[in-house]
């Protein structure tokens, strides 16, 4: 049975019951994607009255078109190694969109397709593999516009301080050491921070040439996750000098370092390094046994942008987890073809023009 949940204690409580929950799919944030342009309903899959499967889907028009797009971001959440249920979810998200007007439906569940870096005849997932043959055996296509990072590095939080720093590597502690004796400070950051932390975001941004949204957009978001207390923003300074900080966002049992921003000043008494050593042990406070530092490379060596960022947060000993990425369901397959086609050269004018 499938029920639309309007109740957002019902909706926390039993997206957190479920496997493979994600803050993207957290009401909080389909109430703030709704601020945004989007729309937001909540389906859960019931058996016997107790939740089996969630999925928040996001609503948005099509310029100039009759159509909507819809989009499951990092979801829906369910046991995979359940296929007659995936089977029967995607069966549902396809009657969903058809009888929604929508072009397209799109998914991007964090399945694993392979652990590790790639390997030359690596074993590949064996849940993610038959995830792919049941996505493919209904029509799901891999996504040209892969909106969240398709592969992530995740560390697991369940050991002592003292092992989490022995798996890491030397170099990675020798700096989060230098950095505390170096006096490198690291505090909660408060609302009043956020303006601070956003020009910090927005230099980033610059140095590392990556399109960044409006200031308004990134304060809703950080300002209401912090008053609920599913934020927390951490400030690493030096003589009383903001030198770089995180977002650290929470759900259920898991950590998201979803934002992180720098200046260049001070680099060499390696802030970074203590900021995000600081935030995992945060994270541990809270109760979470899992941290993702979300984001790593689609190319695994030097020529994807993300490398050097990857290779930092690599150090501190995660498991590489290469996703299945974003599937789209096609309602109207033609219509679709067409709008996938246009879509990249759009994203690739924005980019030139923000250049």
């Amino acid at each position: 049975m499938i029920e639309l949940v309007k109740s957002k204690d019902q909706w926390e409580s039993a997206l957190a019951s479920l496997p493979c929950p994600h803050v993207l799919q957290s009401w909080e944030w389909g109430e703030f994607k709704s601020r945004w342009g989007w729309s937001a309903e909540r389906l859960l899959w019931l058996n016997d009255e107790h939740p089996v499967a969630a999925a928040q889907v996001l609503a948005r028009s099509i310029p100039r078109t009759p159509w909507r797009f819809l989009y499951v971001s990092k979801g829906p959440a369910l046991d995979y190694s359940n296929f007659d249920l995936v089977s029967q979810v995607l069966i549902d998200l396809e009657t969903y969109a058809r009888q929604h007007n929508a072009l397209f439906i799109k998914i991007d569940p964090d399945v694993p397709r392979q652990w590790g870096e790639p390997q030359p005849e690596a074993q590949l997932d064996p849940v993610g593999t038959a995830i792919l043959d049941i996505l493919n055996r209904r029509g799901w296509r891999y996504s040209p516009e892969q909106i969240q990072f398709r592969n992530t590095v995740l560390l697991d939080l369940r050991a002592e301080p003292d092992v989490l720093l022995a798996r890491m590597k030397s170099k990675w502690r020798y700096n989060i050491r230098l950095a505390e004796r170096k006096d490198v400070k690291v505090r909660c950051g408060t609302a009043i921070d956020l303006p601070l932390f956003y020009r910090m975001y927005a230099e980033t941004a610059r140095r590392d040439n990556f399109l960044i949204r409006p200031e308004a957009y990134y304060l809703d978001v950080w300002q209401r996750f912090l008053a609920i207390g599913q934020a927390d923003l951490l400030l690493a300074e030096v003589a009383g000098e903001v030198v770089a900080g995180l977002v650290l966002f929470y759900f259920g049992r898991q950590a998201w370092y979803l934002y992180g921003a720098s200046t260049g000043q001070h680099r060499h008494l390696m802030p970074n390094y203590l900021l995000q050593w600081t935030a995992i042990c945060q994270a541990k406070i809270r109760g979470c046994t899992r941290y993702d530092f979300w984001g790593a490379p689609d190319v695994f060596d030097e020529r994807d942008r993300l490398w050097g960022v990857y290779r930092f947060k690599q150090g501190f000993s995660g498991d590489v987890l290469q996703g299945l990425g974003a599937y789209d369901f096609p309602v109207k397959p033609v219509l679709y073809t067409a709008f996938a086609q246009t879509l990249p050269k759009a994203r690739s004018l924005m980019r030139r023009l923000s250049r």
